[in-house]
């Protein structure tokens, strides 16, 4: 009993962080969503493409279920899994996310969460684990990067929140008071070190 809750509790958690993830591109131009924003080139699109990736791996080839559809691939020198080549299209992306979800709950409704499962690419003795792992490890993955995307998001236009309901409209005034506030709090703390 208590395990089919926490199942069902920790998939609703993962499909409430998908779309907020896929939330943070909601009405961005191309450009915006697949532009460089930090210094390593983190943007948008990337990570969506990224977090699709990896979820398909894990709850497919971890599972002996593999993705239907050809994977990109990931984790290569050159990051290719965490940015959208000029042939992808970010219609494209959020589809694939979308048909990775639908696998992805498919083998999560299948198995019980001490379903054993194989990940290959992680080191020896932890590449043996459950559903129950991989399912914990898939949303702190979906939620570290929904946090980049947060603030990418910020960076790009100002839009903050969660989901669309939770979306205010934005007080440029009000923020820039705050943000001085913040500032010169900054400046004036002691330069101390524990």
């Amino acid at each position: 009993m208590i395990d089919e809750f926490a199942k069902d509790h920790l998939h609703g958690r993962l499909r409430r962080d998908r779309e907020a993830l896929l939330w943070k591109l909601d009405g961005l131009s191309p450009y915006d969503a697949r532009r460089p924003l930090t210094a390593t080139g983190t943007n948008l699109l990337g990570l969506v493409k990224h977090v699709a990736t990896v979820e398909a791996r894990y709850f497919g080839e971890a599972f002996g279920r593999p993705s239907p559809e050809p994977l990109p691939r990931w984790q290569d020198a050159d990051g290719s899994d965490l940015w959208a080549a000029a042939d992808e299209t970010l219609d494209q992306i959020v589809a694939f996310y979308r048909r990775t979800w639908t696998h992805a709950d498919a083998t999560i409704e299948a198995l019980p969460l001490d379903a054993p499962g194989h990940v290959p690419w992680w080191p020896q003795p932890h590449c043996d684990t459950t559903l129950f792992g991989v399912l914990i490890h898939i949303l702190g993955e979906t939620l570290r990067h929904a946090g980049q995307a947060d603030i990418l998001r910020e960076t790009l236009d100002g839009r903050t929140g969660l989901r669309p309901e939770h979306e205010q409209a934005i007080d440029e005034e009000a923020r820039a008071a705050h943000r001085a506030v913040l500032e010169r709090t900054a400046r004036s703390a002691p330069d101390v070190r524990a």
